[in-house]
């Protein structure tokens, strides 16, 4: 138990990054975004997941830990007793822990009231109040179960790198084959299983809706946000949220550039004479881990390109102004 009074005062310092729905003032210059993995700063070898064990015997406890670059050597992390989002820590009942910390020649260093932790070289040392280390936790780079899953059979392809003949005029693709934000399908669909792999932007000095913001349309109607919300709450209107509808169970999302994956199920609403007489229900998982279930979709989504009715709809991909790119995304239509 005292150990885990330490990691609680460790990361007692609480800074929540922001979360806001990005409202927020103008700013005098757009944070640079980064597509290309091979043009990161220093910062993004910092930024990450770590994990490892505190204690001994019985007293051992699982440890997880995120830490968001925010620009300029700056950052804010999040501490997880029982493990990482979908890797053991459990929403309920249980309080993450946040503090802020900054890079000096070569070391990162996050200091709270009961001790401190350090990072370099991959590692988190994590030291109590007279500076005896007592746990490390290694620096991870998680991969989505579902990451490269292959069309099934009657599946449609809707992008695989080869071209844009799924999607409308305007769609776009990069040197590197990736499907660029603001696609949307030529073809028209009800209910369906549809598998999105997608990759959002490091943006350290932006924030909220600002940072790497796009959306899965679904039918044009419904969307499922995507957004650099690495180490957020896991609000409606951060990653895997269905927005202004419901937060997804737990914030499955992964640091910024890792490929990430959407299997949403969907069963589009029921109209008779022209009036809606049952809502569209959707279940997602995000990176494998279910975040909704069978949730009703009360309300078209208010930006939406399609209104709601009884048609049948497109996919969509939101184009908000940032470089999110998309990949191996296939549909299976239900009867």
């Amino acid at each position: 138990m005292a150990r885990k009074r330490m990691w609680a005062g460790l990361l007692g310092v609480a800074l929540l990054f922001g979360s806001g729905d990005g409202a927020g003032g103008a700013e005098a210059k757009k944070p640079e975004a980064i597509s290309d993995p091979a043009k990161v700063d220093a910062d993004f070898a910092v930024q990450g997941e770590y994990t490892g064990e505190l204690g001994a015997g019985d007293a051992k406890m699982k440890l997880g830990l995120q830490v968001i670059a925010r620009g300029g050597g700056k950052f804010h992390a999040v501490g997880y007793p029982g493990g990482l989002p979908g890797d053991g820590w459990d929403a309920k009942g249980k309080k993450k822990d946040e503090v802020d910390g900054a890079t000096a020649d070569g070391v990162t260093t996050f200091k709270g009231p009961a001790g401190s932790f350090e990072i370099k070289d991959g590692a988190a040392i994590v030291k109590d109040a007279q500076g005896q280390a007592v746990a490390t936790l290694k620096r991870i780079v998680r991969e989505s179960p579902a990451a490269g899953a292959k069309a099934p059979d009657g599946a449609v392809v809707l992008f695989d790198g080869t071209s844009l003949d799924a999607f409308e005029k305007g769609a776009r693709i990069t040197e590197d084959k990736l499907l660029m934000e603001g696609g949307t399908t030529k073809q028209k669909f009800q209910a369906y299983t549809l598998h999105v792999e997608f990759r959002l932007p490091y943006m350290p000095a932006a924030s909220g809706q600002g940072r790497g913001n796009s959306g899965c349309y679904n039918q044009g109607r419904y969307e499922v946000q995507i957004l650099d919300s690495f180490g957020l709450k896991g609000m409606d209107n951060e990653c895997g949220g269905i927005y202004t509808i419901k937060p997804p169970d737990v914030n499955m999302c992964f640091p910024p550039l890792s490929w990430q994956t959407y299997d949403i199920d969907y069963v589009p609403a029921v109209y008779a004479d022209g009036k809606k007489t049952k809502n569209a229900v959707v279940s997602v998982k995000h990176n494998g881990v279910v975040i909704h279930t069978d949730v009703e979709l009360t309300k078209g989504t208010t930006a939406a390109p399609v209104k709601e009715g009884p048609e049948p709809g497109p996919i969509h991909f939101q184009n908000h102004g940032n470089p999110v790119r998309f990949r191996n995304i296939w549909i299976v239509e239900k009867k």
